[in-house]
């Protein structure tokens, strides 16, 4: 295990217990969360190390990396999952028409075989071998694995997004570093994250699917991801809510907290998230932030 003694994003090193928070998806080992006093960035320490995290992935339920059908939940996620990518698309192209994009950690491809299909030049980063091999068999993506990202050339892409990612990577700012370089001076950084400020997160507590511990080594609120990225000379231009996540989030949570998929009650929760995110600005389960590099 790796122990953090200094906040990754403004290296203070007054750090707090947060929470303590079980694995509740596969190993059941209980994590320490760390709060950092100074700017309030939330993040699991310990951590696995490097070489450790992939054992906590080994599961066919990771359902971003797996395309096997199990059942109601996997038929409501990929239901909602390719009304998504619809709106992601719509997002996006809104913004900039078309162009060269990357998408970190790419999953099975799915996200960038919408912008293949529209005449989009695509890329892709994804570590697990496993995903990558089926979107490139399946889909025909250049799809790259981690340790050749540095390869994708400065400068070079008009969009870069990570869906539910950027919690995942141990090297935070080498990453959003790696990032600003690879991006176009006019580019658009989109990054998708739950937000631990939700009421979803808040009702639900240690048993919130959001923390999905130790998989999510950071806990964003908007906040601090607003500091991370004013510190790597970014700054965020819109946040827009993903609404669905508070209902599949919350199903999840339903599971952790009563060893059953209660539908109903997650449907209720995941209403009352969204209703009480409407009353406080930027509060949804996820968000999506949409970032620009600074000028001057």
């Amino acid at each position: 295990m790796e122990k953090l003694n200094t906040c990754p994003i403004c290296e203070g090193s007054a750090l707090s217990t947060f929470k303590e928070i079980k694995d509740h998806f596969l190993s059941q080992e209980t994590f320490h969360l760390s709060v950092c006093e100074k700017c309030g960035f939330v993040f699991t320490n310990p951590r696995p190390d490097e070489n450790e995290l992939e054992k906590y992935y080994q599961s066919d339920e990771y359902l971003s990396h797996s395309k096997k059908k199990k059942g109601l939940i996997t038929f409501l996620y990929d239901t909602i999952k390719k009304y998504a990518l619809e709106n992601k698309y719509k997002l996006i192209s809104e913004i900039i028409p078309s162009g060269k994009i990357l998408d970190i950690g790419c999953a099975t491809g799915e996200f960038l075989n919408v912008f293949q299909q529209k005449g989009w030049e695509c890329f892709g980063i994804e570590p697990s071998k496993n995903p990558r091999d089926f979107a490139i068999e399946n889909y025909k993506l250049d799809v790259k694995p981690e340790e050749e990202i540095e390869k994708l050339g400065s400068g070079n892409f008009d969009v870069i997004t990570l869906w539910h990612v950027l919690e995942h990577v141990p090297k935070l700012n080498e990453r959003i570093e790696q990032i600003y370089n690879l991006l176009k001076p006019d580019g658009l950084l989109l990054i998708a994250l739950p937000n631990y400020l939700s009421w979803d997160s808040k009702f639900y507590d240690a048993f919130w699917a959001g923390y999905d511990v130790p998989r999510h080594l950071y806990h964003f609120s908007p906040n601090t991801i607003s500091s991370l990225l004013n510190k790597h000379k970014f700054s965020i231009s819109e946040i827009r809510p993903m609404k669905f996540d508070s209902f599949y989030v919350s199903l999840l949570s339903e599971k952790y907290k009563h060893g059953s998929l209660r539908y109903f009650s997650a449907f209720t929760k995941g209403l009352k998230s969204n209703f009480e995110a409407k009353k406080e600005q930027h509060n949804y389960s996820s968000l999506i932030y949409l970032a620009k590099k600074k000028t001057g």
